[in-house]
């Protein structure tokens, strides 16, 4: 078990990974990790996770009361989705927020990262979902993501970021690593014009070395139908239909005056 000391110069460290990496930009982002049952320690508000010291990181408790920090620092605002995350999840013992670039696109984009593209993704993250838009800061988040973190440990946020769920902190950081890998992937590969999707077959093997490996946390199944590479929008659907709906009754008219002249 880690102590105190280790555990916040592992946030800081982290801090600095998803900071290079492009993963948050100024100030964005928030790190936590279970100390125990009661403690929690958090990142502060207002830091750039590229420039944060162990002094830096606040130590609070189950509802976010502050315990110990240093009088200039504060916990972000957005604690209370990471309060939500322990609550709901008892196996769960960090959180990282942050806002990777390709996987943010597809959380603007609405377009949920669940196809069976990638073996590491299939097995490590699975399905990724989205969850709806919620103001930042307030207890929307919360109740937004309360629904997804009950069958996976990866959340897209709508036009907001990603959250990733671990049982210690390199574990959650590894697999915002792998969400952004694989967004990145899956998003060049459109560009190329084709998204090969693996079949269930394949899927359900790949599942199965779950167990085998013995990887904890929770992955929702994948989908193993083809990627629509050219979504009509709903404008679109609506102008083809109107356009059906005018050349059947074109048509019909036809062959009644036809009939008629008859």
């Amino acid at each position: 078990m880690a102590s105190e000391w280790e555990l916040k110069k592992l946030i800081v460290e982290i801090g600095k990974r998803i900071w290079t990496r492009g993963f948050v930009a100024a100030n964005d982002g928030n790190i936590t990790v279970k100390l125990n049952d009661n403690e929690i320690l958090t990142t502060p508000t207002g830091v750039s996770k590229g420039f944060m010291t162990t002094e830096m990181i606040i130590k609070i408790d189950n509802t976010g009361k502050v315990i110990s920090s240093s009088s200039n620092y504060k916990p972000s605002s957005e604690i209370k989705m990471h309060l939500e995350v322990y609550k709901e999840r008892p196996d769960i013992k960090a959180v990282v927020h942050a806002h990777p670039q390709y996987a943010t696109s597809f959380a603007v984009a609405g377009i949920p990262l669940n196809k069976c593209v990638l073996p590491e993704a299939v097995i490590v993250i699975g399905a990724v979902p989205i969850a709806k838009y919620g103001l930042p800061s307030t207890m929307e988040i919360p109740e937004s993501i309360r629904e997804h973190i009950q069958t996976s440990d990866v959340v897209l946020l709508e036009n907001h970021g990603a959250l990733s769920l671990g049982t210690d902190l390199l574990n959650a950081y590894y697999k915002m690593e792998t969400l952004e890998h694989t967004a990145s992937i899956v998003w060049k590969a459109i560009q190329l014009g084709n998204l090969n999707v693996l079949p269930e077959y394949e899927r359900d093997r790949l599942l199965s070395l779950r167990e085998k490996f013995k990887l904890s946390g929770r992955v929702a199944s994948c989908d193993v139908t083809p990627f629509n590479l050219n979504p009509k929008s709903q404008s679109q659907q609506d102008k083809d239909l109107d356009e059906l709906i005018k050349e059947v009754t074109e048509k019909v008219i036809n062959k009644l005056k036809s009939q008629g002249e008859k």
